[in-house]
């Protein structure tokens, strides 16, 4: 069980989660596999990709990489509505994309006669897009990673998606090709991490990862970070429902499940004012769990992770929610704007009966690749701008301004025994102010100007 902090004292518990599954051994574990793949990988390229495809997945086809002519017959067998489905999704993606780029600006400013600073905004070269499904078709993992990349102009985007049960995943595939994949490979696990960072005979590696996964995936990204760059360290998701007596019970069982349902470790937690909601929200839970489809996963996770807490306020459930920092907190209250002010770590907020996570999930046009156990204190989810370098630069073309800097640098540069950089600075003013050097006999022609 988890110890609840004194400041939480009077917090009334009705439902706390089991005992905490992961381990130090299973985790090592993970790591030890994961350094394993990555290794052979590095070493053995292709053959090596191929050895832990057949291993992991029953997937050995003659090109990893799909052709033009195999994603067009792919596309082709997907019906109609799917297609107008991921087409109007991707609309809403690509719309709130476009939206964040115009919002991230270059500029220029001088700050001195003559000196000029300046900051740019440059798209990273390639990425690579993972888009998960051991189990299910994850299309809107595509929507995701390759439509930000797209829009925030990325050159080249390699994206991967496991074959499920040994066949193609044609809704994903027809996903990432309309979302704009430069590149679209049958891979998984590891072993497409792997092959994405450091490249084989046949993959050229990325400067970026980005996409959702399982514990490998996720450890692949860390192990892997550094030498390719990544979008955010990812966990089981995670829901946190904050309600007031406003609430529909049955709304919030149905909401906590529908994240419950993405893997037996995936928290879900309700904080409420209201003992009423809570205990209603409880009972509808039992009722709807055991015919629920996915209840092989969702079961566990709310047996395990799934609390229920009851608190004195919305401000508590708030400081409650900002503590936790959970990955999607959903808010149905009366006043649920209230949370834009008193929200601080989260990854996204899903505020009213009238959305909820899943929408953020699949179809409304935010990202769902979001910061989970307790990133969401330091770091906002995937956007536009993880695709983005910002630069700066600097252009000084007054003869007086830089030697006001070279004499200043000369100091400060001098205080941290630094005495190359001061030099530095010392030649310009030599040249540009007509002083002599002290350090050395060479002597500038001063015209005045550069």
């Amino acid at each position: 069980m988890q110890n609840i902090p004194k400041k939480w004292s009077s917090m009334k518990t009705l439902k706390d989660r089991g005992e905490e599954k992961r381990s130090e051994i299973a985790d090592a574990a993970v790591a030890a596999t994961v350094a394993e793949v990555i290794g052979a990988v590095r070493a053995g390229g292709d053959a090596a990709l191929r050895s832990y495809s057949e291993r992991f997945d029953k997937w050995s086809p003659e090109s990893f990489r799909l052709s033009p002519e195999e994603i067009d017959r792919i596309v082709a067998t997907v019906p109609a509505q799917v297609i107008e489905d991921i087409t109007f999704v991707q609309a809403q993606v690509r719309n709130f994309a476009e939206h964040q780029l115009a919002s991230v600006q270059d500029f220029e400013i001088e700050t001195m006669p003559g000196v000029f600073l300046g900051q740019k905004n440059v798209p990273i070269e390639s990425v690579g897009a993972y888009v998960p499904g051991g189990k299910y078709p994850l299309t809107a993992s595509a929507h995701m990673t390759i439509i930000t990349a797209r829009t925030a102009g990325v050159k080249r985007i390699a994206a991967c998606t496991p074959p499920i049960r040994g066949e193609i995943p044609a809704a994903t595939i027809a996903a990432m090709h309309l979302a704009g994949a430069d590149e679209i490979y049958i891979m998984g696990g590891v072993q497409a991490i792997a092959a994405l960072a450091v490249g084989t005979e046949t993959i050229g590696r990325v400067d970026l990862i980005a996409g959702p996964g399982n514990a490998y995936v996720a450890d692949a990204k860390k192990q892997l970070f550094g030498e390719v760059g990544i979008d955010l360290f990812a966990g089981p998701t995670e829901i946190m429902v904050i309600a007031d007596d406003h609430a529909d019970p049955f709304i919030v069982a149905v909401d906590l499940l529908s994240q419950a349902e993405h893997g037996p470790e995936s928290p879900a937690v309700l904080v409420t004012t209201s003992e009423s909601v809570a205990t209603k929200t409880m009972a509808f839970i039992d009722e709807i769990l055991p015919g629920m489809p996915t209840n092989d996963l969702a079961g566990p996770a709310w047996r395990d992770f799934g609390e229920v807490h009851v608190v004195g306020s919305l401000d508590e459930a708030y400081d409650f929610a900002n503590s936790r920092a959970f990955e999607h907190v959903e808010v149905l209250t009366e006043h649920p704007r209230d949370a834009l002010d008193k929200m601080v770590n989260f990854g996204a907020l899903f505020l009213g009966e009238g959305t909820c996570v899943s929408y953020g999930d699949k179809v409304i046009g935010t990202n769902h690749v979001l910061p989970t156990r307790g990133a969401s204190r330091y770091t906002g989810g995937l956007w536009v701008g993880k695709y983005l370098k910002t630069v700066t630069y600097q252009e000084v073309t007054n003869p007086e301004s830089s030697a006001f800097f070279g004499e200043l640098c000369g100091r400060a540069a001098r205080v941290e025994l630094f005495e190359g950089h001061a030099r530095s600075g010392d030649v310009r003013v030599a040249k540009y102010r007509g002083d002599s050097l002290p350090w050395s006999d060479h002597q500038f022609a001063t015209t005045g100007s550069r």
